[in-house]
This record gives structure tokens, sequence and C-alpha cells, in this order.
């Protein structure tokens, strides 16, 4: 049953993006409206737009009816790893296949310094921005592009062996190879069992008997508008499967911003109103300070995490966003959240792609300043950035 639904999954995605026209970086589009949801492990039915929620297979645990208990969910920055394309043509003279090989070929290395912390959770969810594809095409419209990122298909298995359960698939690098390079990202993660989620597919994941429901946006090329129209239909078909969370994740703002601009903290106030539990953004590669609005959390930006672009940023400080979600007799009564300072490389000298956690007050400070000085230009600002989890 599941590779008969994968093969039609990935047919139906293919017709569906034939007809996308993508731009440039911040000209792209939103990948295609949704309306309609049927699970993969369900019988087909007739919807005027099948769209497909990958769920994953996990059964439903004891502790969830517990009179205590917790969720965990991490939330990355940007995930690009493998080559750039466009300047190296293999990953073998890339900046990150010239480490690779430093690091005995090892294709976990870039997970080795966090991958506890990850273990430790019950779901991460990373931003996977770049290709999965082994034979690819430049499209007409990426020729001029100076990025363009792509990876061996069987670098999928890293997210799932290091405990990354999620990826989000909108931001302005996914069609880098068109719509067969994006299909072929989609299927490897899937079938590498992580759960994908973009503007058309609802991603599921269930730990502990709580089904945590994941959507995903880009704003550029009048996204805003688009997502606004849909926002509250795609929470309210999220709840109707029976998610008991619901996040929505954004790629959005400026490159290179420290703080969100009104629009995203417009739509990010509207994301919580129709019944988000919490926003997570990304796309500047930097780290922007946390809202807490309506008793709800938006990560405006949680900059960087793994990044392959370049080996010597100007700025490689990021931070793990995680969230306890805290239920009592099956029921979610209220949450605590941390964050984990980090950078982006084992080095401060160069970027090695490493993601670590950061031991150095001095540098755990940088990040905790940045934060705070930043939350002047947002409304309602956390009153602090606690590093540990209440006791």
């Amino acid at each position: 049953m599941k590779n008969r639904w994968s093969m039609i999954c990935l047919a139906v995605v293919l017709v569906m993006m034939a007809g996308a026209a993508w731009a440039e970086e911040e000209e792209e589009s939103s990948f295609f409206d949704w309306k309609d949801t049927i699970a993969l492990t369900a019988e087909p039915t007739a919807t005027p737009t099948p769209v497909f929620v990958y769920e994953t297979p996990a059964p439903v645990s004891p502790e969830a009816t517990q009179s205590n208990m917790s969720i965990i969910l991490t939330a990355t920055g940007d995930l690009t790893i493998g080559t750039n394309y466009k300047a190296y043509k293999n990953l073998d003279a890339s900046i990150f296949g010239k480490e690779l090989k430093r690091q005995g070929g090892d294709i976990n290395f870039y997970l080795r310094n966090i991958r506890d912390v990850l273990a430790e959770d019950d779901l991460t969810i990373v931003n996977f921005e770049g290709t999965l594809a082994e034979q690819v095409m430049v499209p007409t419209s990426k020729k001029n592009n100076e990025f363009l990122f792509l990876a061996p298909v069987s670098y999928a298995k890293t997210l799932p062996d290091n405990s990354i359960e999620a990826a989000t698939l909108e931001n302005n690098h996914v069609m880098d190879f068109g719509e067969d390079g994006y299909a072929s990202t989609m299927n490897a993660l899937q079938e590498a069992g992580v759960v994908v989620a973009n503007s058309t597919t609802l991603g599921i994941f269930e730990v502990k008997g709580v089904k945590i429901g994941m959507l995903a946006y880009q704003t550029f090329n009048g996204g805003y508008d688009r997502i606004r129209a849909t926002l509250q239909n795609d929470i309210d078909r999220a709840r109707s499967l029976g998610c008991d969370i619901v996040t929505v994740s954004y790629h959005w703002g400026n490159e290179l911003d420290y703080h969100p601009n009104e629009n995203q903290q417009d739509l990010a106030h509207q994301t919580i109103n129709a019944g988000a539990d919490l926003v997570i953004g990304h796309h500047s590669h930097r780290i922007n300070p946390i809202e807490e609005y309506n008793g709800k959390y938006i990560v405006y930006s949680l900059g960087n995490f793994s990044f392959a672009g370049n080996n010597k940023p100007s700025d490689m400080l990021t931070f793990l966003f995680q969230i306890k979600f805290k239920y009592r007799r099956g029921q979610m009564y209220g949450t605590e959240f941390r964050i984990i300072p980090c950078r982006i490389s084992s080095k401060t000298d160069y970027n090695d792609f490493a993601v670590t956690p950061l031991t150095e007050t001095r540098y755990i400070d940088t990040v905790l300043n940045t934060l705070k000085k930043q939350g002047q230009f947002i409304q309602n600002p956390v009153a602090s950035y606690p590093l540990e989890w209440e006791r």
C-alpha cells in the first residue's frame, strides 16, 4: 500500500506542478493552493483537488492517558547541504565536499555535535533548503542565479538518522532545479521516513498519542495575500484531521535582517488568531526575536542551521527553539520554551557546517543580547530567553 500511494503521490505532485512558473530568489511564488486532504493510509476518495498527508505510523502511546506528560518540539533554521551546483558542478569540488572528505566521508558529520540534543526531544522540524536529486537540469529562469543547491538523494537519510523527523519545503531554493528536482526531493525525504510539509501538504507526526500538524508557506511574489486567503481554512482542515497541535512555518522577510518587518508581524498575528499553536520563521540568515502573542510564541527567524553556501559567513550564530507542550489527563494545559544558542560551525574562523551548541559565556551572551535588543522592533517581545527548562 505504501509503495502504491507513494507512486500516486508523486504522479499527482508532478501533474499539479507542471504549470508552475517560478522566478528567481525572492520573486518565487507559493507552490499551489490546497483545499482537500487525503491520508496516505486511507482508501482513495473523490476529491476536487487531492492533496496528501504524510503521516507517521507511530502507535498511540499509553503515556497519552497518564495524568501528566509533555511533548518537546525543536525547531531549527535553514538546512542547506551538498554543493552550490552553479559554482562547483560536483560535490567533491565544493566546500561541503572537501569538508566531507576531511571527515572521512561520514555524511553525518554536520550533525555530530547536535544529534544528542535532537534525540532527547519528541519532534524536530527543519527547513530544508535545496534539492535532493541525482540528475538535474537548470531551469531557464535559474540560469543567472548565483546559488543552486544540490545534494545526492542518499543524503535524505541523514535527517532521520540524527533524529530530525520533519522538514518544511517552502523556500526560495526548493525549485532550484525545477519541478523534477522538487519531486525528487520530496520523494527522497518521504522514502527516508521524514514528514514533509509545504503549502499543499499537511505534515502530520504522531507521538504519545498526540497528533502534530505542520503547515508551511513562503511569502514571496504576492504570497502574503495568497496565504491570508486560505490560512483559516488550512488550519481548520488540520484540526478536522485530528491535529491536537498545529505549527505554521514561514519563509519570509529580507535577507540579513535581524528583526521582522510589519508584513511579517501582521501575518504572524493573523496566524495565531486563526488557531495556530506556534509560528516558526526563517530566510533572513540572521536570528530574530521571539514574540509572545495571545499566549502563543512567534519565532520570527532561527537563522541558518547548517549552511553549505559559504565557508566564511559574516554571522555564524543561531539557536534552536524548543517548546514543551504540557498535558494533564489528556488535555494540554500550558507551554514553556527555551533556546539553545549554537554556532553553525564547530570552528570560529570558518564554516565547517557542523552545528555546535555554544559553551562559552561570551558567545551565548551575544545571542541573548542580539535577541533582546531586536525585541524593540516587535510588539510583544518575550520577557526573557531561558536556557533551561523550568524546574
